[in-house]
């Protein structure tokens, strides 16, 4: 067991390019914290029409507490991306990142606007097959409206990057560059926010992970020692690779693994090395965090590996803990003042 490293981290009426309408409702101070009046941000629910989905979306907006009251100051944005099997309302109503960032701007952190978009199951990537629509709307386990859920267009890549963003930026007074932009997620989440900083460095800044799926085509140890292998090599070994995920992942990654490669975060990491030798492109700042008894633990680890061997400058810390919202609670305080240090002033 390796210990901690130190801590050092878019129909209705048209409004804007790419991205149309949206209702906002506000939530108030009891969806902020419990402090006294203008302690505490707030937390509200839009909903905006995503041209990379052809569907609307609701989008959980956190705004912080001297929002109303300054209405002069422009903000940095955090865009937090939840897990599989979530929604927007996961990182509050689950991971109370509401109140966790009301407890840092008491202690004197920046203050940030917090966006969390509803990602489905999407992998935060352009689909590598189309979706099966009837299959979705027969699909009786989601709590989501089909009209919503099942989309005709898998771009979530550009649904996160462009829609979201020009969402944010068009209707919040934001400081819309990259220098003020972060990106963070958990296990599905985490391979979003990583993938999607190092696929768009202009867009996002800085970029955390808490369990992320990070090394997509890794096979498991019992099989790298069968069949004298690291990644997989074919459809077979991908599903080995991809274990509970499969059924779901392939249809996001693609069925073959030239697919999987493309999506792969080391391939992007390589990508953007070159871009980055030459000029043309900056590192986002990375952190990456794991539990040690995370069923994703190798993953992390082999991609740390990558990026040490790249020679990407990141942050990667590894804390008990497993696969659950109890981990992500108590260390999503460390990716707010990661993605804060490095995009909030």
């Amino acid at each position: 067991m390796r210990r901690p490293r130190p801590l050092a981290f878019v129909m209705a009426v048209c409004l804007t390019a790419g991205v149309l309408l949206s209702a906002g409702t506000a939530q108030g101070q009891g969806a902020g914290g419990t402090g006294t009046a203008g302690s505490t941000g707030t937390v509200r629910t839009d909903t905006l029409w995503s041209m990379a989905l052809g569907v609307s979306k609701a989008l959980t907006v956190y705004l912080p507490p001297s929002y109303d009251r300054d209405r002069s100051r422009r903000y940095p944005v955090l865009y937090y991306l939840h897990g599989k099997s979530g929604n927007e309302r996961n990182w509050v109503d689950v991971g109370a990142l509401h109140r966790t960032m009301d407890s840092l701007v008491a202690a004197g952190a920046p203050e940030a606007i917090i966006a969390m978009p509803d990602g489905d199951d999407g992998w935060y990537t352009t689909w590598g097959v189309l979706p099966d629509l009837a299959a979705c709307e027969r699909d009786t386990t989601r709590r989501e409206p089909v009209s919503t859920f099942c989309v005709p267009w898998t771009r979530y890549d550009d649904y996160i990057t462009y829609d979201i963003v020009r969402w944010m930026d068009g209707h919040y007074r934001t400081r819309g560059d990259r220098a003020h932009r972060g990106i963070a997620g958990l296990s599905m989440g985490g391979y979003g926010a990583i993938t999607l900083a190092l696929a768009y460095p202009q867009v996002f800044g800085a970029a955390a992970s808490h369990s992320g799926v990070l090394s997509p085509r890794l096979l498991p140890d019992s099989v790298q020692k069968t069949r004298g292998v690291r990644y997989a090599r074919n459809r077979e070994e991908t599903a080995l690779a991809a274990r509970t995920l499969w059924p779901q992942q392939w249809t996001a990654f693609g069925r073959d693994t030239i697919a999987w490669r493309a999506r792969d975060p080391q391939t992007l990491a390589a990508r953007l090395a070159e871009q980055v030798k030459t000029g043309r492109a900056q590192w986002p700042a990375l952190l990456i965090d794991v539990g040690v008894n995370d069923p994703w633990y190798a993953q992390n680890v082999d991609f740390d590996a990558s990026l040490t061997r790249l020679g990407v400058p990141h942050e990667y810390h590894e804390w008990p803990g497993t696969h659950n919202w109890d981990y992500w609670r108590t260390h999503s305080r460390e990716s707010l003042r990661f993605l804060l240090d490095r995009v909030g002033r």
